[in-house]
């Protein structure tokens, strides 16, 4: 706005004498409805997704090696299955329009719809990337395909539409989407929210289909009355030892691991980042290659360990209650292999495959907070609690959502530990700030700018 442009003029000038006037439009109110009726078929499909994917992983690791006449997968089954995904995923950037999605690398990215040509590149990338094993989660596709979804058919049905619906429509179909992953409709709200940097008078006017859509969309893993549902996704981890209340002791493994993970996270983005211009530039040849690294790690630390490739491969989500639940059978030189392997799986997974990168946060952040849990002060609930809402926030950028990510698992535990999951986050979240200069480009921990 220029000095001569008197305060009440210009274009948002109702809307700021009058923020919630869109709530009383008629049209914003049918704009509801089609969000809601859009939750319910995005949050289907989103389920679908996540179950195909789930499917292929067991077929292809479990299934097939038994119908080729293996007792078990050998040990080298991976090499294959992730060269052939580094292959898809090269093929689907290169010919297929979108880029095969956002580069995990460069964090969680939710501004700008995809397209509808972008749709099969995101959902095929995502599907190789996932299935066949490379180290990130399924959030961020979840994200492009709820959206783009949603405004294709939305377009369809209003080719005419204004560009600010379209905008809530794609909110809402990522909403719904990503709510049936992480089994939260507010969890979805607070991911989004952040991640979109939405604020001002239009917080609640943008948010709100979104919120209705993930809402309604929920009801189909819940069920209504005698309906049970779907057997959905919940992120709460049962049966979890007690936590207890925080101490001194516990206060300054916060601090510490809160420094760590931002040391941890920002060399994994750091080295990805760096990858991720090299694997541009030689796509076909790198990305299948950095797929057999990624099966080679996961086979060092199942033939070091005696423990499941699988820990090392994949999102880290079906992983991470086995991990948490059988912590007491990893010892101490166990958890730090696992650390290495499946942090280096990860830097190369977001150099080269397409996918999100909550999930393989998550569960590094998890090891890394049992690793801690085996010197005095620090029960294994509580440091895994810390490490995963650092590892996130060291990734994401995202404290509410870290915070909110971390302690969910625990179930009613999760308040108890909450304040302490909150001082690593915060800690973190500063440290990373410090590590990074304003241009988001990693600087090596310790380097000077």
């Amino acid at each position: 706005m220029s000095a001569d442009t008197p305060a009440g003029d210009g274009p948002n000038a109702a809307l700021i004498e009058d923020p919630f006037g869109p709530l009383r439009s008629k049209n914003y109110l049918m704009l509801l409805v089609l969000t809601g009726l859009f939750g319910v078929v995005i949050s289907a499909g989103a389920y679908g997704f996540l179950e195909a994917v789930s499917h292929l992983q067991s077929a292809l690791y479990t299934d097939l090696p038994k119908a080729l006449g293996f007792h078990r997968p050998p040990p080298w089954w991976p090499l294959p299955l992730l060269a052939v995904a580094g292959l898809l995923v090269a093929l689907t950037v290169r010919f297929l329009p979108g880029n095969g999605g956002h580069q995990p690398a460069e964090g969680l990215k939710t501004r700008g719809t995809t397209t509808s040509a972008e749709l099969p590149g995101v959902l095929l990338a995502a599907v190789a990337s996932l299935a066949l094993g490379a180290v990130v989660g399924p959030e961020a596709p979840l994200i492009a395909l709820g959206g783009g979804s949603a405004v294709y058919v939305f377009r369809l049905l209003g080719p005419d539409s204004e560009a600010t619906s379209r905008a809530m429509v794609g909110a809402a179909g990522s909403f719904a989407a990503i709510s049936a992953l992480l089994g939260s409709p507010l969890l979805g709200a607070f991911l989004l929210m952040e991640a979109s940097g939405l604020g001002g008078p239009m917080l609640g006017i943008v948010l709100l289909p979104g919120l209705l859509a993930s809402g309604i969309g929920s009801l189909v893993f819940t069920g209504l009355g005698s309906w049970a549902g779907v057997k959905g996704v919940t992120l709460v981890i049962p049966h979890l030892p007690h936590t207890g209340r925080p101490d001194i002791a516990q206060f300054g493994w916060a601090l510490a691991i809160g420094v760590a993970m931002a040391l941890l996270g920002t060399g994994i983005r750091s080295l990805a980042l760096r990858l991720q211009r090299r694997v541009n530039r030689r796509r076909m040849v790198l990305t299948p290659a950095l797929g057999l690294v990624v099966a080679a790690l996961a086979i060092a630390y199942a033939e070091g360990t005696g423990k499941g490739a699988s820990d090392v491969l994949f999102s880290g989500q079906s992983a991470l209650p086995h991990l948490l639940l059988h912590a007491g059978s990893y010892s101490a030189g166990a958890l730090i292999l696992l650390l290495v392997c499946k942090g280096l799986a990860y830097c190369l997974s977001l150099s080269a495959f397409r996918g999100g990168p909550i999930f393989p946060a998550m569960f590094l952040g998890a090891a890394s907070g049992i690793v801690v849990s085996h010197l005095p002060g620090l029960p294994f609930v509580t440091g895994a609690a810390m490490g995963m809402g650092a590892m996130s926030v060291a990734m994401l950028k995202l404290p509410l959502t870290s915070v909110l990510l971390a302690t969910l698992l625990l179930g009613s535990d999760g308040v108890d530990v909450m304040p302490l999951v909150i001082v690593a986050v915060v800690v973190c979240h500063i440290t990373v700030s410090w590590l990074t200069p304003p241009s988001g480009r990693p600087l090596h921990p310790g380097r000077k700018k």
